[in-house]
Formats: structure tokens, C-alpha cells, sequence
């Protein structure tokens, strides 16, 4: 895939627990086909070491990738098969450069998805602030009007916090909090990760098939996928 063919989504990860929402939104990207540019929070590499086990390095970054993305949502390794022609679909930009391509509006994306986005991250993109590669690249998807998605991932919230998710939302941005519900048949904690994921990447308009979909039939919830 030439530099101009290739427009990606920008994933950021914040520093909220929730590092497995992270993993499935990647998973079900690289599974639609989709390229991706991941920017991963000083913050939430110690969020992510303490969930996983992993230790997200910038030198190593694809070999971190491939065991964050391969393992479930319990914490069990090697649940989910990631490919080296997935992972080839990745582009990883240090949180601190801040001359990334994702750091300017001329840049080819096709939106940006902050998953998990803590509160102080929600201030800062609501703020218009620019402190790392994260926020300056949402400050750029909402003046370039290109899909910005925010998983925000904290309870309870704060006047103050949900007053910044308001100007999110004003800006243009959907403000999607991690709240997975139970009518698509959950038995499994992965289950309602993948529907919390399903959630962001629906508001993206990218297909997946994550979840089981509301079909206006009471009882779905109770059987099976193959019923």
C-alpha cells in the first residue's frame, strides 16, 4: 500500500482503565481491513502494565502490540490470532512527538477514536489542549470536521467533566461512555467488551461483527447466536 492510498484511522488510548476496550476496537479495525495509526499515553502504559502485565516500549512497540492485542479480556494470552499482515496495518507515533503526521490537518485520516479517554483527557480535547500527540491530534480531527469518537471511561462524573463532554459534543464529537448493555446475550466478560467496542466502531461507521444487534424480538438475549 503506497503513503497515498493509506488513510487510517488514529486510535488513542488514554491513561483510564480499560486497556482491554482498546485491544478489541484495534482488533475489530484490523479485522474490517482498516490501516491504523495508534498513539498510546505515557499514562496509559502504566495503566496498561498493570491491567495486562505489558510493557509498552517505542523500540518494541509491534511485539508489545501483538501480545496486548492476542490476549483476552480475563487476562489469558494467546485468546485471539493477530497476523503480521494485520499488524503491518499499524503505524505507532510516540505520545511526544508532536511533529507526528497525525499532528497535522494535511495528514490522510479518517477520523480519530480515543479508547479508553480519561476524564483529564477529555478536558484537555475539550480545552483545545495539545500537551502530547493525543491531544493535539483530536484538536486536529475536530477543525478538519473528520469523525472524532470519545470512550470515556470513569464513574461517577463531575460537573465539571460533564460539562466538558457537552462541549465535545458541540464541537462535533460523539462522547460514547464505556457502558456495555446485556441484551446482546452476554456470558462472558469479553462479551461486553466487544459490545462497548462494537458501540465505537458503529459510531465510526466501520462493520464489524462484535455483537449481537437489537432485532426488536424479546428474549434475543437469552439464546444463542446459531438459534
Amino acid at each position: 500500500m503506497t503513503h497515498q492510498q493509506r488513510r487510517p484511522w488514529i486510535v488513542g488510548v488514554s491513561g483510564a482503565s480499560g486497556t482491554p476496550f482498546a485491544a478489541a476496537v484495534l482488533r475489530g479495525l484490523l479485522a474490517g481491513g482498516e490501516s491504523v495509526d495508534l498513539v498510546v499515553s505515557r499514562a496509559s502504559r502504566l495503566t496498561l502494565l498493570d491491567e495486562t502485565g505489558i510493557a509498552f516500549r517505542d523500540a518494541h512497540w509491534r511485539e508489545d502490540l501483538r501480545c496486548w492485542l492476542e490476549r483476552g479480556a480475563d487476562g489469558k494470552p494467546d485468546t485471539f490470532a493477530v497476523g503480521d499482515a494485520e499488524l503491518e496495518r499499524v503505524r505507532h507515533w510516540p505520545a511526544g512527538d508532536l511533529a507526528a503526521g497525525p499532528s497535522s490537518g494535511s495528514y490522510p485520516a479518517k477520523g480519530m477514536l480515543i479508547v479508553p479517554a480519561s476524564t483529564a483527557c477529555v478536558a484537555g480535547v475539550a480545552l483545545g489542549l495539545s500537551k502530547d500527540l493525543l491531544q493535539r491530534a483530536a484538536s486536529v480531527t475536530l477543525k478538519e470536521r473528520r469523525p472524532l469518537v470519545v470512550a470515556v471511561r470513569e464513574t461517577p462524573l463531575s460537573g465539571q467533566t460533564l460539562k466538558q463532554m457537552v462541549a465535545l459534543d458541540e464541537a462535533g464529537a460523539v462522547v460514547l461512555p464505556a457502558s456495555p448493555a446485556f441484551y446482546a446475550g452476554a456470558t462472558h466478560i469479553q462479551d461486553l467488551v466487544d459490545f462497548v467496542a462494537g458501540r465505537v466502531l458503529d459510531a465510526a461507521g466501520v462493520e464489524h461483527r462484535l455483537y449481537r444487534r437489537w432485532e426488536g424480538e424479546l428474549g434475543g438475549g437469552s439464546r444463542s447466536p446459531a438459534e
